[in-house]
């Protein structure tokens, strides 16, 4: 769906949806347990440019709230190694993506100095890299010296993503 089209749709307002950061999708405050509804849902959300998230139908469409990052991926599959090696995210819905230049690898500092390593899904949708695949991740990082210190960075189908500066061990 383009986004002439979205755009196009009646518009209902705020739905009474939030996504949390660990990624539980909460109807009316109350958390969805089904995992088969929730990846329904999934899958009719859309960011708009300005950031605002969406769950679009094909008659209508509403706002939701998502405190991050809508996704969470959750494990990490390795194949090769060095440059040829690929890394593939299985995220809380059950979606599949393998980090390359389409589906980049990015840090960000959204709460402070901690840094957040996401990683894109689809569109312009992101997931979380939870805490326990981010360790994962780094222990497969190389080192490559910068003027500016050392960065520690992973490949993954032939493009390089740097996860931030070591810390200086001396």
């Amino acid at each position: 769906m383009s986004n002439h089209d979205f755009n196009t749709l009646p518009s209902c307002g705020d739905f009474d949806f939030r996504i949390a950061r660990d990624g539980t999708w909460f109807y009316r405050g109350s958390p969805i347990g089904r995992k088969p509804l929730v990846r329904l849902f999934s899958t009719v959300l859309r960011r708009e440019d300005d950031g605002s998230f969406w769950l679009v139908t094909p008659v209508e469409r509403g706002r939701i709230t998502v405190d991050d990052a809508p996704f969470v991926a959750v494990e990490m599959r390795v194949t090769g190694v060095g440059r040829d090696q690929e890394l593939a995210f299985r995220t809380n819905v059950d979606d599949w993506v393998t980090a390359d230049a389409a589906h980049p690898i990015t840090i960000r500092h959204p709460r402070g100095d901690e840094p957040s390593p996401y990683v894109r899904v689809r569109g312009m949708l992101d997931a979380l890299i939870a805490r326990p695949v981010f360790y994962d991740l780094v222990e497969l990082a190389e080192t490559h010296e910068r003027a500016d210190g050392i960065e520690l960075g992973v490949w993954s189908a032939g493009t390089y993503f740097p996860l931030g500066q070591a810390e200086d061990a001396a």
